[in-house]
């Protein structure tokens, strides 16, 4: 099992950046794939960015892709998404996620755990 607790959200201008930060507590992190997830409001939840265990390999929704980079210190038990020329669309709130050794996935429903989330909010 393992628990999740993201930070580093917050209010920032378009063109800005954030780095959001999620803390995993248990034993066997280095065994989970993670992922990002978004929700805005009236918005269904939807997959921003994922890396998996083992090899690391990462994957990006379109609307992120070549702006936010996701990366993951397994001795720290720690995952990151490292978010860059924020625009107003990007305002949800963001939660990670963690799936027992598979791949990464879109679905919200094959994840196992998820944060609570933090708040990311662009101003135009």
């Amino acid at each position: 099992q393992v628990q999740l607790v993201e930070s580093g959200g917050g209010l920032v201008q378009a063109g800005g950046s954030l780095r959001l930060s999620c803390a995993a507590i248990g034993r066997t992190f280095s065994s989970y794939t993670m992922g990002w997830f978004r929700q805005a409001p009236g918005k269904e939840r939807e997959f921003v960015a994922g890396i998996n265990w083992g090899g690391g390999s990462t994957y990006y929704a379109d609307s992120v892709k070549g702006r936010f980079t996701i990366s993951r210190d397994n001795a720290e038990k720690m995952v990151y998404l490292q978010m860059n020329s924020l625009k107003p669309e990007d305002t949800a709130g963001y939660s990670c996620a963690a799936r027992y050794r598979s791949l990464w996935s879109m679905r919200t429903d094959e994840y196992d755990y998820w944060g609570q989330g933090t708040q990311v909010t662009v101003s135009s």
